[in-house]
C-alpha cells in the first residue's frame, strides 16, 4: 500500500489487489516506529497521521522475575515523534488508501486474491486474481509480491527462500484493561514464562512467547492451566483471563525467520514478509517492509518516468535493502538462542539480572542502542521522489501491480 502510494505520488500509475473486502483483520503487531512516523513527517501528512486514535510508547521495558529495566528510550532518536505507537493495522491501511485515492493514478481492487503469475517469453508480465467478477488478468510492467510471509507471489516465482530458524511460537490473545492496571508495555518473564503486554488503552494486546511446536502440549493441558499460567507471569490479570472462553480466543502464529536469496526476477519483485518473514521481536516487520517499500519507489518511480522497463533496476532494491534485513535478522536470531531460549528453559527465579539488562538499568545511557536498532533500523530510509500533478488525466497501462 505504500509503495502504491508513492508511486502513484510520482505520477506512475498503480493497481494495487486487496484480497479481502476490507482491512479489519487481526494482523497482531501494530507497532509504528519512529521511522515510519518520520515519513509521514517527509510526506507532510504527520499532523492528519497523528489525529488516528494510537498510543504511544516512549519506552520499552522488561520484567524479569522481581526485577524491572528499561530497555529501550526513544526520547534521544533524531526524529519528530520520539515513541513507538500502537495503531490497528486496518486504521494505517485505511489512512494510507485515503491519501492514495487523492491521486488519480492510484487504484486498489478489494476481493481481488493473486492466484499465479503470467510468464511471456520468460518474463512475468502480470498476475491471474480471483475477483467478486470471476477469475481475471491483471498485466503490469512490474509486478511486486506484498503478500507476506505465505506469499503466493514467491511461491508461484519458485524463489529459493533461505530458513534462519526459530525455536518460538506466539499465541495471541486481548484480555481487558483496568484503569488500576500498570501503565508500561513490558516483556515479563518468569518462572520460564514469557508474556508480551501491550497497553491498547481498554485491553492488554498479549503475546505469550512458547517454545516451536509447543501449542499442542498447551491445548492437551486444558484451558484452565493456561490461564493460571498467563497469571503467573501477570499477577495483575488474576480473574480476567476467564474472558479467554475457548481456545478460539487465542491465535497462533508461528513464527518463522527467512530471506529469499534473490528478491526479484524480470518483471517481478518481492518485498516485506515476501521477500524477508521476520521474528516478532522488536514489533520491526511493518516498519522493515515499509522502508522497503521507500526504497523501492526511491529506486524505481525515476525509470518508470521515463517509460524505460524496470528490469535493469528492480535488483537494486534488494542490494539497498539486504544489509539492513540481515542484520536485523541477526539480531533477532541472536536474541531467540541467547536470550528468549534460556529464558523459557530457566524455571527458578533469578538471583540477578542478566549482564545485559543489569547494565541497561545501572547505565541509562545504554538504552539509546536498542531504541535506535528498534526505533530506525540500520538503513532507515527517506522520500526522495517527488509529488506530480493531481488532476485526474487519461489512463494508461498500469506499470505496476501489487498484492498485499
Amino acid at each position: 500500500m505504500v509503495l502504491g502510494f508513492l508511486l502513484a505520488r510520482a505520477g506512475i500509475e498503480v493497481l494495487v489487489l486487496e484480497k479481502h473486502a476490507d482491512f479489519f483483520r487481526d494482523f497482531r503487531g501494530d507497532t509504528i516506529h519512529p521511522s515510519t512516523f518520520e515519513l509521514m513527517y517527509e510526506l507532510g501528512v504527520l499532523d492528519d497521521f497523528l489525529r488516528v486514535p494510537h498510543q504511544q510508547l516512549l519506552q520499552i521495558g522488561a520484567a524479569v522475575d522481581d526485577f524491572t529495566v528499561t530497555v529501550a528510550d526513544f526520547s534521544h532518536l533524531p526524529v519528530h515523534c520520539k515513541f513507538v505507537g500502537l495503531m490497528p493495522q486496518w486504521d494505517f491501511l485505511n489512512f494510507i488508501a485515503e491519501k492514495a485515492k487523492a491521486y488519480p493514478q492510484f487504484h486498489l481492487r478489494m476481493e481481488s486474491e493473486v492466484t499465479d503469475l503470467i510468464r511471456e517469453n520468460g518474463r512475468v508480465t502480470g498476475v491471474r486474481a480471483r475477483t467478486r467478477e470471476g477469475d481475471r488478468e491483471f498485466r503490469a510492467g512490474l509486478t511486486v509480491g506484498a503478500d507476506g510471509r505465505h506469499s503466493i507471489v514467491r511461491a508461484k516465482a519458485g524463489f529459493e527462500v533461505i530458513d534462519l530458524g526459530a525455536p518460538i511460537d506466539v499465541l495471541w490473545m486481548r484480555v481487558s484493561r483496568l484503569p488500576t492496571d500498570p501503565e508500561q508495555t513490558l516483556g515479563r518473564f518468569r518462572a520460564g514464562k514469557l508474556l508480551v503486554t501491550l497497553n491498547r488503552g481498554d485491553y492488554w494486546q498479549c503475546a505469550y512467547v512458547i517454545p516451536k511446536g509447543g501449542f499442542a502440549a498447551i491445548q492437551k493441558n486444558g484451558l484452565p492451566a493456561f490461564r493460571r499460567d498467563l497469571e503467573t507471569v501477570a499477577t495483575f490479570l488474576q480473574g480476567r483471563t476467564i474472558e479467554l472462553k475457548d481456545w478460539s480466543d487465542i491465535k497462533l502464529l508461528s513464527v518463522a525467520v527467512d530471506r529469499l536469496r534473490h528478491w526479484s526476477r524480470s518483471g517481478l519483485l518481492c518485498i516485506g514478509d515476501s521477500a524477508h518473514a521476520m521474528s516478532p521481536i522488536g514489533g520491526v516487520g511493518i516498519n522493515l517492509a515499509i522502508q522497503d517499500a521507500v526504497a523501492a519507489a526511491n529506486i524505481l518511480a525515476p525509470v518508470f518516468s521515463t517509460g524505460a522497463s524496470p528490469d535493469a533496476d528492480v535488483h537494486k532494491v534488494q542490494a539497498r535493502r539486504e544489509f539492513p534485513t540481515r542484520m536485523t535478522q541477526a539480531v533477532q536470531v541472536f536474541a531467540h538462542k541467547r536470550f528468549i531460549g534460556p529464558a523459557l528453559a530457566t524455571k527458578a527465579p533469578l538471583a540477578r539480572l542478566p549482564l545485559p539488562l543489569a547494565l541497561l538499568k545501572h547505565f541509562p545511557i545504554l538504552r539509546r542502542i536498542p531504541a535506535r536498532m528498534v526505533g530506525l533500523g540500520f538503513r532507515p530510509e527517506h522520500i526522495h521522489t517527488s509529488e506530480a500533478r493531481t488532476t485526474r488525466g487519461p489512463m494508461h497501462q498500469c506499470p505496476s501491480a501489487f498484492k498485499r
